[in-house]
């Protein structure tokens, strides 16, 4: 019985997530078009094949990994649906910064700390794969850059700082890093995918890397810090609110 209203509890709160991120994902694309991840063609060819090529062993990968969780654990399924209506809503959030791409917060380390760097690359593409084809949001050339940055790159940071920190800090201080973290090391790698595609034309890759980066840290360091914050407190409520499912998946002091 408990577990059935914790399992009502799960689908109505991601309901919410996302019924809240499509309405701000559709103002931001009707007020400010050029607010999304990296848009839709704005990649050389190249470049946009490259991501792919390394992000689809990790689909494979991540592809697999939920395929056995799911049939070994079944009760995770809204614990799933969680995470990524969690990623949806956050990377919906679009604050302006370089041509072509925007800042917002991820949303990723909740599902890299609550089920891995590779479940979360899934969970993640999904949350940019909807944006790009409903919500005009990034795009379908740049999905295997974007979901690199977003979904591969900042929750294997995520999920690193999670196992390495536990029992060194306080829980809440190692959730609130590792989300953080996640968030800026996207941003980061968002500044490299756009450095090498338009490098400065004198001073090459890292005088672009470092231009793109100034401009990005301006907000994305406010940001990643709500991040955190954020994080932590939804991650307590599911300490609260589900601890059998989050001991089912090895997260100690659930």
């Amino acid at each position: 019985m408990l577990r059935k209203v914790v399992g009502l509890r799960a689908f109505w709160l991601a309901g919410a997530l996302l019924l809240i991120g499509s309405r701000v994902a559709w103002a931001g694309a009707s007020s400010a078009p050029q607010a999304m991840h990296i848009m839709e063609g704005f990649l050389p060819p190249f470049w946009a094949a490259l991501w792919f090529a390394v992000a689809i062993p990790f689909w494979v990968l991540g592809f697999a990994r939920i395929r056995r969780l799911v049939a070994a654990k079944p009760e995770i399924r809204l614990l799933l649906g969680l995470a990524g209506a969690f990623t949806f809503v956050l990377s919906a959030l679009k604050i302006p910064s370089v041509t072509g791409s925007s800042s917002h917060p991820t949303g990723t380390g909740l599902g890299a700390i609550l089920f891995g760097p590779l479940e979360m690359a899934i969970l993640g593409t999904i949350a940019l794969l909807f944006q790009a084809l409903l919500l005009a949001h990034g795009g379908l050339t740049t999905l295997g850059a974007n979901a690199v940055s977003m979904a591969i790159v900042g929750p294997l940071v995520a999920f690193g700082i999670w196992r390495s920190l536990q029992g060194r800090l306080p829980q809440g201080w190692v959730v609130f890093l590792a989300a953080a973290l996640a968030d800026l090391v996207t941003y980061v790698v968002t500044s490299i995918q756009l450095a090498l595609a338009y490098p400065d034309a004198v001073s090459g890759f890292l005088a672009a890397f470092a231009k793109f980066g100034a401009i990005f840290a301006v907000t994305q360091i406010p940001l990643a810090i709500s991040e955190g914050i954020l994080t932590v407190l939804i991650f307590q409520a599911l300490r609260s609110s589900a601890p059998d499912e989050l001991r089912s998946l090895g997260l100690q002091g659930a």
